[in-house]
């Protein structure tokens, strides 16, 4: 996939507008966070570039709209098929731009970008419209959906292409035209997929990926006035921007972002199975994963030989080169942001926390060339107050913190102690318990006695400052539509 060239030994990307490949004046170093070393250059895109691209898509999104549901479809399928058959390179291209382990990346990221496009190309065909009778005056009633134009996503760099594809396929499938703007962190695979588009035969203008920093390329989108819907993953302080530079237009916005995510354990919880999984909900993709736990509530008559077989639990989860099979993680996406998940661990101790495992506790074997990666350890904390940043604040990285608790109550009242409201997991046998507990914690998603398990139909997305709207199968399809009330007299 060479739409890109090498100058001296760097990956130099390109822009995609219009069905084609456009060089950018100037670029961004983009780093493995494996080794800590420059090895791409990212277009340092701005509104010239976002102008382009938005020319583009409403240029082609009178074609795209006006083909059937079953022909956009098929194209969607076509796309999946071609990531498919690509998956070992785009597997190798997203650890190495986003420092998980090609493990993960191959199981995990880019299946689930493949079957995001296999989803909605199915889902699509299944929306059914309102229809009502008013007989006693001759009227019939109906609704129809029609795509909304150029839509504007925004994705993050924890799972590059998985969350990317998470928005153009409904987008696209739907009808509207998109321009995309991936993390500047992590924009080889977005790259990549480029040259997928042209061959599954998506028209040119229908998708285009400009890449750039939020503050530049991300800006210029959000406050297009020919954009009238964005999609956006990540921060919480970024959506409040993107949220005030979409006022003046009256924008459609979907907000995804962050979590402060609890498991609140009961004492009838099967242990075995509840510590293996939190391990996981802990610690996968180096705790980069908005779903992750971060807060361990444990009922207090199980909470220290919780507490002792989890610590042991986690310190197997092994850390290091992200292309050694045996290892679970890999490296932190930067060293700003390495510095940051340490200095939470920091706060903990100054603050009279007790660090069982990780950071500052268990060495790390690195090979040689891995010596200035990212790298950190499953990192266990207990002793932390309620009221704490590293109980309150999303630290976005491998640590949690772990704490007990009597009542349900008590459970309840900690659990939603937080501004976040994204997710969280529950551990009981007590099918009534598990029941009410999914009623009262404030959160978008809630597991009971498991972790990550999705079907994509049903709605996506937080309470409180976790994000504004829902996403997924007729979720998604609302979002990327415009509904009409259509009465006809007869």
């Amino acid at each position: 996939m060479s739409a890109a060239s090498e100058q001296s030994s760097y990956l130099v990307l390109e822009n995609f507008i219009g069905g084609k490949f456009a060089p950018c004046r100037s670029h961004i170093d983009s780093y493995d966070p494996s080794t800590g070393e420059v090895y791409c250059k990212v277009p340092d895109s701005g509104k010239e570039e976002v102008e382009a691209a938005v020319a583009a898509a409403k240029e082609a999104f009178p074609g795209w709209a006006a083909r059937s549901p079953e022909q956009r479809a098929q194209i969607l399928n076509k796309l999946a098929d071609l990531i498919d058959a690509n998956l070992d390179e785009l597997a190798q291209a997203e650890s190495r731009d986003q420092g998980k382990t090609i493990t993960f990346a191959r199981t995990v990221d880019i299946p689930r970008a493949a079957h995001n496009f296999r989803f909605f190309a199915s889902s699509v065909l299944h929306h059914t419209n309102d229809c009502c009778q008013m007989d006693h005056i001759g009227c019939l009633n109906y609704t129809i959906r029609c795509p909304v134009g150029v839509a504007g996503l925004i994705s993050p760099w924890n799972l590059p292409l998985y969350l990317l594809t998470w928005k153009v396929a409904p987008a696209i499938a739907a009808g509207n035209t998109v321009v995309a703007k991936p993390s500047e962190m992590t924009s080889v695979t977005a790259w990549m997929m480029c040259k997928l588009l042209q061959q599954a035969g998506v028209p040119p203008g229908v998708v285009n990926i400009v890449f750039g920093t939020g503050l530049k390329a991300g800006d210029a989108l959000v406050g297009h006035p020919e954009v009238p819907l964005v999609s956006f993953t990540g921060s919480t302080a970024t959506a409040q921007h993107i949220t005030t530079r979409s006022a003046p237009y009256c924008k459609k916005l979907s907000l995804e972002l962050g979590g402060k995510n609890p498991a609140i354990i009961f004492a009838d919880a099967n242990l075995d199975q509840c510590i293996e999984t939190t391990v996981r909900s802990s610690f996968s993709n180096q705790g980069e994963i908005c779903l992750c736990t971060s807060r361990i509530y444990v009922e207090r008559s199980i909470y220290s030989e919780f507490l002792e077989k989890f610590v042991a639990a986690s310190k197997k989860w092994k850390t290091g080169s992200p292309s050694d099979p045996s290892n679970n993680n890999g490296a932190l996406i930067s060293k700003e942001h390495l510095e940051k998940v340490r200095s939470f661990v920091a706060l903990a101790k100054s603050e009279g926390g007790v660090i069982h495992c990780g950071e500052g506790i268990d060495q790390m074997e690195l090979p040689k060339h891995n010596a200035n990666g990212y790298f950190m350890p499953a990192t266990v904390i207990s002793g932390v107050s309620d009221s704490s940043r590293v109980m309150q604040e999303e630290i976005f990285g491998p640590v949690t913190c772990v704490s007990s608790f009597d009542t349900e109550d008590e459970a309840v009242s900690k659990g939603n102690g937080v501004r976040y409201g994204l997710a969280a997991t529950v551990w009981s046998q007590d099918v009534g318990k598990v029941h009410r507990m999914a009623k009262r914690l404030q959160a978008g998603l809630v597991w009971t006695n498991c972790w990550l398990v999705r079907d994509l139909n049903l709605p996506f997305g937080g309470m409180k400052n976790s994000g504004v709207g829902r996403e997924g199968g007729k979720d998604s399809y609302h979002f990327f539509t415009e509904v009409k009330s259509v009465t006809i007299k007869h």
